[in-house]
């Protein structure tokens, strides 16, 4: 029940692992940093793998699976590769009681297997464009780990491709980095930013990132997903090359793409509150609870009532139904709060009485009485309105704490408050990006789409010189 949750008030990361606990999304496992996700995690992270999956293949994406062990000497041939995720990665030395030839590496991401493998799939122009993406688990040695926004291992999918010319390529990363936009937007009710990442916030081996942010109630960013320009780096270091249309030899260019179980960690630091789990209609695990409210003498015919009911809402709804009677109707109704069903459906024996049920609201807690003919068509219309407002609501609470910032005090003072975004002119340079960093703990987290041009004839923050960029400034997770 709710009194199990720690207000936000006090310490969002208690609130944050309470309700991950409580509204049993996930629990801690006997290895240290790697979690278990429960079957209402899990069904979260499920009905995001198939919108996502769905609008993959909306755009000629296939499905394959790559192996979770890569040899070691894959990862050492791409220079930035092997730099950026040395300190992570997971070591295999022995197998079956032997000693191996060579170790192999548990795959911390899969540029390295995949790009092996398609030198022996891609000799001509005919074969490209590859568009191939993998759904898979992944292993990066984390020190800090926190349920489903860092473990050790984590769920994602990560897209690869291969093109004839760099111009597909980039067409691919921003056309991902859009499908990652509208899914955030669009079924998640979480807001995000777009925009290119800096050479020190990009991906290892990388040309450019793109990625999308968002905000959470503690007004830190979250980077909930990243589309990567490759150009020819892992096609160079795999020497996989095409012959061209005019017949001649050149390398391959690429994109990779991915998002991972992070997400459930962004919808409940989006959306939730004090009394548990919020979720997102189409994205619930459940999206309406049926609870009948009886006494002994009615209880018969106020169940009957009730379960039919129910059986008209499961025809067109993810349905839940609970008769119980070992416990009050305001104790289950804290409990269904604290898992996040958008929609709880009250029915006593007045509502029996007069033909109507009670539709109560998770996001707001307001209630209505409708008809009970009319209910399957309430909760529908209800549902699409929750949805929209809670996109309103957090799109609401990213604009009240977003602010453009023109001097580097006012800077300093803003991430020492309460923080959140802050847009303010600078001049391209990486020491004063690591200034920054250095003193406000705050990163540069997108360089949005036009910035260079919103830029123009305004003085950076910290060094005083023209400025290049308007970056968007906020500490992170």
């Amino acid at each position: 029940m709710a009194e199990r949750i720690t207000p936000r008030s006090e310490s969002y990361s208690d609130w944050y692992v309470d309700i991950v606990l409580q509204a049993k999304l996930a629990d801690y496992s006997p290895v240290k940093g790697c979690m278990v996700i429960r079957p209402r995690g899990y069904a979260l992270w499920e009905h995001m793998q198939r919108a996502i999956d769905d609008m993959f293949k909306a755009t000629g994406h296939v499905n394959a699976y790559f192996p979770l062990l890569i040899p070691e000497s894959f990862i050492q041939r791409e220079a930035d590769h092997v730099e950026g995720f040395a300190p992570e990665l997971a070591v295999v030395t022995h197998g079956g009681g032997e000693q191996l030839e060579e170790p192999l590496v548990v795959r911390p991401t899969s540029e390295t297997i995949i790009w092996s493998m398609y030198k022996k799939w891609i000799q001509s122009y005919r074969d490209l464009p590859l568009l191939i993406n993998q759904w898979a688990n992944v292993m990066r040695w984390e020190k800090r780990t926190r349920l489903f926004l860092r473990t050790t291992e984590f769920l994602w999918q990560e897209g690869h491709t291969a093109h004839a010319t760099a111009e597909e390529a980039r067409e691919e990363t921003l056309r991902m980095l859009e499908v990652y936009r509208r899914f955030a937007e669009d079924y998640m009710a979480m807001p995000v930013l777009t925009g290119l990442k800096t050479d020190a916030e990009k991906f290892a081996g990388a040309v450019e990132t793109y990625s999308i942010e968002a905000m959470m109630q503690d007004r830190r960013a979250l980077q909930s997903g990243t589309s990567h320009f490759l150009g020819q780096n892992f096609a160079k270091a795999f020497d996989v090359t095409f012959q061209t249309a005019e017949g001649s030899l050149d390398h391959v260019w690429a994109s990779s793409w991915g998002v991972s179980t992070r997400l459930v960690g962004a919808l409940i630091m989006t959306h939730s509150d004090d009394k548990g789990l919020v979720a997102p209609p189409r994205l619930a695990p459940t999206q309406v609870v049926t609870i009948p409210i009886f006494k002994n003498k009615n209880k018969t015919e106020v169940l009957a009532y009730a379960d039919k009911l129910h059986r008209r809402l499961a025809e067109r709804f993810r349905a839940e139904y609970d008769p119980d009677d070992a416990n009050s109707p305001g104790w289950k109704f804290s409990e269904w709060e604290m898992l996040g069903v958008p929609v709880r459906v009250e029915v006593g024996p007045r509502d029996m009485e007069n033909n109507t049920v009670v539709l109560a609201r998770r996001d707001t807690g307001e209630k209505q009485s409708v008809d009970v003919e009319e209910a399957p068509e309430a909760v529908a219309a209800l549902l699409e309105e929750i949805q929209s407002s809670l996109f309103a609501r957090a799109k609401a609470f990213r604009e009240e704490n977003t602010r453009e910032i023109d001097d580097y005090d006012e800077l300093k003072a803003f991430f020492e408050a309460d923080g959140g975004f802050a847009i303010a002119p600078w001049d391209g340079s990486p020491e004063t990006e690591a200034q920054v960093k250095e003193e406000t703990k705050a990163t540069i987290r997108v360089l949005p789409e036009g910035n260079e041009k919103q830029a123009e004839g305004r003085t950076a923050i910290v060094s005083g010189k023209p400025a290049r960029h308007m970056a968007v400034f906020a500490k992170a997770y």
